[in-house]
Formats: structure tokens, sequence, C-alpha cells
């Protein structure tokens, strides 16, 4: 059945793959991607958006458990005026509609605008406007049985901002379900235990936990877990974590007995992780021949803008200066092992290696893969292992020269040397065909170093408003 799916206006890319993964977490079970059309006139990146969904009730758990679904509604009608909407309404069947009108239930109506505001006057003239619908029950404003909305979109220049559109469309529907917003309230990190410099935002955090499906009786791992950030949210839906971080400072330590890790779980009263390891990703701790332990790995990889990668060794180890040491026993407490720089290059090839030996088929790799743009576009190839589908791609701009995209992978085959050999070699290409600007450590560089000066037609070194585009997309 169709559906109104209306997206909060933030986060373009990752709107559709939360929807499309969290369908397939409660039981869509169809290989190929979910159905979507837009509204008439609607921009693709309009907020509002039709999906087809097998149930009511898969619907309203994707929308419950979504980050970014505003509501998803049976709609009941659709018009560009109102007596269009009217018209449609009318037309709705009356099997669909009556049993939400009976006597011995309450309800509410909300009026909502998307690009423009509206007086309370005139929202409560456009309820009127609907009393040829025959509700019989009580209004309810606090605990309504069934809310319905009225939804507005108007033509508007498209220099506010916004997606244009081209013609006035009013929506009429049930709401099935709505996101709950304020789980960012409640986890936001300025109310965080421990944080440091890289700390996982909470909404973002949330939209991988999505994406990884995690859910009661998932284990879901970080092997750059830092402060916890995505474990939590992860934890937060039920799942079992587990986490290792290079740095033993942090997993062991942090900043007291009260201002670690385990602490920001104890914080929300989530059940603690399994295990913090100090490990390194580019010596797994694992025992050989130890494979398909998780369901989900889930991180942030190191890639040198805010924190560099390190990995284990420390360069004279690395070159060759003085041989492999044990550490002697009683100074083994305090010890904190040396580190060399490692390069994203590495630590991704690292990253898909260990997630095709310990994922579970089906399992799922969520991570952060940064990109420098140039003429506001990105290279849109990617990491690839032949044990693994890249099924979603989010990108997120933080600047006009840099942004990070969430990959989403899902493990199709099993891991074997042969594969492991096929996987070095198409690192290899990666490597030298894409890589080279992280190999070499210039994306901090190429992030911060000043933008060129563009001189326009006059020879004024400032770029004229009318050159840059009135909408910025991706941009919210």
């Amino acid at each position: 059945m169709w559906y109104l799916c209306v997206f909060y206006h933030r986060l373009l890319d990752y709107r559709k793959p939360e929807v499309e993964s969290l369908a397939q977490l409660f039981g869509v079970t169809s290989s190929n991607s979910l159905e979507w059309k837009l509204p008439k006139n609607h921009h693709s990146d309009s907020p509002f958006h039709f999906v087809n969904l097998p149930s009511e009730q898969i619907a309203q758990n994707v929308a419950n458990r979504s980050i970014l679904v505003k509501g998803i509604f049976e709609l009941w009608g659709e018009g560009s005026s109102s007596e269009e909407l009217e018209e449609s309404i009318k037309n709705y069947p009356d099997e669909r509609k009556l049993p939400y009108l009976t006597s011995d239930s309450t309800f509410k109506i909300a009026v909502e605008t998307f690009g423009k505001v509206i007086s309370f006057e005139e929202q409560n003239k456009r309820i009127q406007s609907l009393s040829y619908i025959p509700f019989k029950g009580r209004v309810s404003l606090k605990n309504p049985d069934h809310t319905f909305w009225l939804i507005e979109t108007d033509d508007y220049d498209s220099n506010n901002g916004l997606p244009p559109i081209a013609g006035r469309r009013i929506f009429f529907g049930r709401e099935i379900g709505a996101a709950d917003r304020k789980l960012l309230l409640t986890y936001q990190l300025k109310s965080r235990n421990f944080l440091g410099p890289t700390a996982m935002d909470a909404e973002m955090a949330f939209l991988m936990a999505n994406q990884a499906q995690a859910k009661a009786g998932k284990l879901v791992y970080d092997p750059f877990v830092g402060t916890g950030s995505i474990l939590v949210a992860a934890a937060h839906y039920g799942a079992i974590t587990m986490g290792a971080d290079i740095d033993i400072r942090v997993v062991r330590d942090g900043r007291g007995p009260d201002c670690n890790v385990w602490s920001n779980f104890k914080q929300y009263g989530l059940p603690m992780p399994i295990a913090l390891l100090r490990a390194d990703n580019n010596l797994p701790p694992w025992r050989l021949g130890l494979k398909e332990v998780f369901d989900a790995i889930v991180c942030d990889p190191p890639y040198g803008v805010r924190a560099g990668g390190r990995k284990s060794g420390g360069r004279k180890l690395l070159k060759g200066v003085i041989g492999p040491y044990t550490v002697p026993d009683d100074k083994r407490t305090g010890h904190i092992p040396s580190t060399a720089p490692y390069s994203l290059v590495e630590c991704v090839h690292d990253l898909l290696d260990l997630a095709a030996k310990m994922l579970m088929l089906g399992g799922r790799l969520v991570y952060f893969y940064p990109v420098v743009r140039e003429d506001e576009s990105i290279d849109t190839t990617f990491p690839e292992h032949p044990c693994f589908k890249l099924v979603a791609t989010s990108e997120q701009m933080l600047s006009y020269r840099y942004s990070r995209v969430l990959l989403t992978m899902v493990k199709i085959g099993p891991y074997t040397e042969e594969i492991a050999l096929a996987a070095r070699i198409k690192h290899l290409e990666f490597k030298e065909n894409h890589l080279k600007w992280l190999e070499e450590g210039n994306l901090h560089s190429a992030v911060f170093s000043p933008a060129d000066n563009h001189l326009n037609e006059a020879g004024d070194t400032k770029i004229s408003k009318e050159s840059k585009a009135r909408y910025r997309g991706k941009y919210v």
C-alpha cells in the first residue's frame, strides 16, 4: 500500500536509506529497494515522498523507530486546491475511512505547512473547512486515538533555501507513526558524561545504528570505539555491544572512575558492553580461525582531519631500528604501547578484511569515508571487497570542500583465502587510482588550505551572489 512519508528537511541523503534499512529490519524481504514516488510538481529533495510498504504495522514500526521521518500517513486525499482536496477525500473508500470516524473514538486535526507560515486563525479556518468529513468522535488534543494531518505546500520563490515546488499541494491523511525526536535531546552530547574530540553527534549515531539494523540480540562491534557514542545508540535499541580502541587510556581509564566509557552507558541506564578492548585494527586480537561473530560493525575510522589514525609499533620498530620487545611484568600496569601513523587507505583495507572475517552472512558494515569535493561534486568510487555489496551511500557535506559519506555494506559471501587475495588486489588498484591524496596524508591540508580565488569577468576577486545556486541541496 502506498503511504505519504514526510521527512524532516535535513540530511537529505540519509532519509531513504534509513527507511529502507528499517523496512528490512521489520520484515520487508524484497531484494530490491522500496518503491518511491514524488508528489506532483515536487523536487527530488522535497520532504514529501510516497513509499510503498506491505502493511500498516511495518509502516508504523519504521516511522516510530526512524530519526528523519516526521510522519508516515495513510493518505485520504490530495489536491492543488481545497475543492480538489474535498473531491479526493470524498472519493476515498468509506470502508477505509469510517472505522476511524466512530462516536466511541477521539481524534485531533493538526495543520502543517512547508515553505510558509500561517497564523493560528488561518489554521482554524482550514480545520473548519473539513466539515464535510463525518467525524463523530470527541476531540482530544492531548491523547487522541487518531491524529489527522492537513499538510500544505505552496509555490514559492526558490531563493528561500528550500527545494523549489512548482505548484500548491494540499494533503490530508491519518497518522500511522512518527519519529520521537525527543530521543536526541536525551542523548545530546552537551549532557554526556564522558566526551572526546571526535565523539559522534547523537543524531548521526542513531542513524548509523538504524543503518546497521541494531536490535535486541544482535552483537554490534566498533573497532574505533573512542568514548562509545555509536555503541550507546546501538545499546539503546537493545543490541549487545563490544568495542576496541588503540588508546588504552580511553578504554581503561577515561578521566576517572566516574567519567569513562562505562559511565556513559550507566548514565542512560543501558546494558554495559560485554567488553572494551585495547586492540589495533592493523593487528586484530582474534585467534586464528575465528569467524562470523558479529551481526554488525559500525564505526567512524580516523581519517586525519580532527584526529589521525595510529597503529601499533612505533617508528623505530617499523623501520627495523629496534627489534620486537616484551614489556617486563613490573612495568605493564602503566605501560602505554608505542604507536605510529596509520593512513586511511591502510585503515580501510584492514577494516574491510576484519569485517569480511568477523561478520555473519547478511551482517552489515557501516562506516564513514571522507571525500574532498571538487566543482561541488565528489568522486563516487568507494572501496570494494568481494564479500560485500554496497547498499547505501549517504553524503554529509561539512563544507564546500569536504564531505564524509556513510557507506552501508552487506556481507553476501563467506571469507576464504582466495577472497582475501582478490580483496588485496582490489585494494592495491583502488590505492593506485583513487586514494593517492589520502595515502600521502593530504586530506587535512585539502580541507583547511585556503580556497582558490576565482576571478569573474570584471576582474573582481569576489564571487557574485548570482553565481551561487540559490537552493543549496545537501547543505542542510
